[in-house]
Parts: structure tokens; C-alpha cells; sequence
């Protein structure tokens, strides 16, 4: 009967730690969740942006010079220097810049001068850190759009 009692007594306490560790096991889930979500959620930010910047830059970019000289069926070319200035003025405009601090941007012509490629990146403040995760990180995303004559 003795032996019974000292292996509860030894066993003390195991309960306590298991239910400690589970609640850091817990903690460090959410603030991965909270983490990932707010990463998410600035990407779509970031996707929506592009699209309105591409979808300008292509719209400003198409002079229609081509319509008026080879007729409608001719392909629509973008002056990139156009679509690149609109791309800025358009981002200047929804105030991208103060919304995403450090935005960078880049703004192509595809090479049958068809398509304004706009690409946007912006650092991210994760709300939660998690012990081993990185210490700054960043979001991108891109938008294509191009202008058709119909």
C-alpha cells in the first residue's frame, strides 16, 4: 500500500504540464491563424489594386491610332510610357502609398504590346509574432489587362 501512494506522488504535477504546453500549443495556433488571415487579407488588398492599376494603364496606354489607320480589325498597341504614368497617377489617386507604406510597383508592356502587366509589393505588419517566424515579410500581387476593339 505504501508503493501506491508514493507512484501518485511521483506523478504529481504531470497534469499541470501537459495542460500548460497544450495552452502554448493553442497560443502559437492562433497567432499563426491571426497571421496567415491578416497576410490574406492584405493580398486581396493588394490584388484589387493591381487590377484597378492595370485595367487604367491599359485604358490610358491605347491610343486607337491603329483603328483609325488599319481599321478594326487591327490589334490595339499600348504606348508603355503612357500606360506607366496612368499605373502611377492611378495608384497617387486611391492613395495606395498611404494606405501600404513602402508599396513598390512595376508596370510592363507584354512584348506584342498588347497587355499592361502591373505588379505591386508592400511590406506586412503581422499583428502576433511567432517565436521562429520571420521578422519582416512581404505581400504581392499581379494584375494583367489588355483593350480589345470590338
Amino acid at each position: 500500500m505504501v508503493e501506491r501512494g508514493r507512484r501518485r506522488r511521483d506523478q504529481r504535477g504531470t497534469v499541470t504540464l501537459m495542460i500548460v504546453g497544450l495552452g502554448v500549443v493553442l497560443l502559437m495556433m492562433a497567432a499563426v491563424v491571426t497571421d496567415a488571415s491578416a497576410a490574406y487579407l492584405q493580398r486581396q488588398g493588394l490584388d484589387t489594386l493591381a487590377d484597378g492599376a492595370a485595367l487604367t494603364g491599359a485604358d490610358a496606354g491605347a491610343s486607337g491610332e491603329e483603328a483609325y489607320g488599319d481599321g478594326l480589325d487591327a490589334d490595339l498597341r499600348l504606348d508603355e510610357d503612357v500606360a506607366r504614368a496612368a499605373v502611377a497617377a492611378y495608384l497617387h489617386r486611391v492613395g495606395a502609398y498611404a494606405r501600404y507604406p513602402g508599396l513598390t510597383t512595376t508596370v510592363a508592356v507584354d512584348r506584342t504590346g498588347q497587355r499592361v502587366i502591373v505588379s505591386v509589393r508592400a511590406p506586412i505588419h503581422l499583428p502576433l509574432h511567432v517565436p521562429g517566424g520571420p521578422e519582416s515579410a512581404s505581400v504581392g500581387a499581379s494584375g494583367a489587362a489588355t483593350v480589345g476593339v470590338d
